[in-house]
């Protein structure tokens, strides 16, 4: 019996889609070309892409976080209006903080220590205009750190201006504090940035990973969760095609647990060995 030939259309020509395993288009992993298979201009293309991706990232969480720290400046500023006008003590902070708590048990926010942050943050600014313009911007950590490490307003400002100018992390900042980098540099800070601060900055970098602003948002748990599933999902397909196996597309967890399907029966002798690999592979993705 003749053999058929096997043929293959070029690079150039071809428009089946790669993939990794048999030939069955259920199962598939699909390959992405090779950089010399795409057009000329896509390089440049998916660069501007990944910039607009990642400045529209950075300015929904900055508006997030700008609402975040007026929330704070808001609780402070009722509580302070509590303390000195009506007369309530000292202990209000903490009953407040176990009844908050328990109303947002996700959010861990308003513990009694950081009440008092909110208050002495309403504190130091009465005019919520310069709160709105300048320190909304800044994280939660940025604020505290200002508020600890300097004694005056003008101080402050100038050193969130140059924060947002140069997108410095709360280290950096308290590193500009300790040098004193205002009588360095000098003059005092009148105008703000209007602008995002750089995405590549460690204070966009930094805000990414804010835990009061993932609990503020209620987002801290599903964030780990999925980061959790991505990675267990991610090696299970490794470890499977490295025994000789094709499974089927892998259905996402839920709280009900995860389905592992396949399109037909597989036998998985799995040693000792193998199932430890599995497991720390899995925790080194994740």
């Amino acid at each position: 019996m003749k053999r058929k030939s096997l043929t293959s259309s070029t690079p150039e020509t071809s428009t089946e889609r790669k993939q990794r395993g048999g030939v069955d288009r259920t199962v598939m992993f699909p390959v992405a070309p090779a950089a010399r298979e795409l057009p000329p201009d896509y390089a440049a293309w998916l660069g501007d892409l990944k910039q607009k991706i990642r400045t529209e990232r950075l300015r929904v969480v900055l508006a997030s976080n700008a609402a975040m720290v007026l929330l704070y400046w808001e609780i402070g500023q009722s509580v302070l209006e509590k303390q000195t006008l009506q007369g309530w003590g000292a202990k209000i902070i903490d009953r407040l903080a176990v009844d908050l708590r328990e109303a947002f048990p996700e959010m861990k926010g308003f513990s009694p220590r950081n009440i008092k942050y909110m208050r002495a943050f309403a504190a130091a600014w009465p005019d919520r205009e310069i709160v709105q313009a300048p320190l909304a911007q800044l994280t939660w950590y940025h604020n505290i750190a200002l508020l600890e490490k300097l004694k005056t307003a003008e101080e402050r400002l100038w050193y969130a201006g140059k924060t947002l100018e140069h997108g410095w992390s709360r280290n950096i900042l308290a590193i500009q504090i300790e040098g004193h980098a205002q009588q360095r540099f000098g003059r005092a800070q009148n105008n703000f940035p209007a602008t995002l601060p750089p995405p590549n900055s460690d204070m966009a970098v930094q805000i990414f990973k804010d835990p009061y602003l993932f609990d503020f948002l209620g987002t801290d748990a599903p964030r780990l969760e999925a980061e959790l599933e991505r990675g267990l999902m991610k090696h299970i397909q490794k470890f499977l095609l490295e025994l000789g196996h094709t499974p089927a597309p892998i259905q996402s967890c839920s709280t009900a647990g995860c389905n592992l399907t396949w399109t037909r029966p597989v036998s998985l002798p799995l040693s000792t060995s193998s199932c430890r690999r599995l497991v720390s592979g899995a925790h080194q993705d994740i």
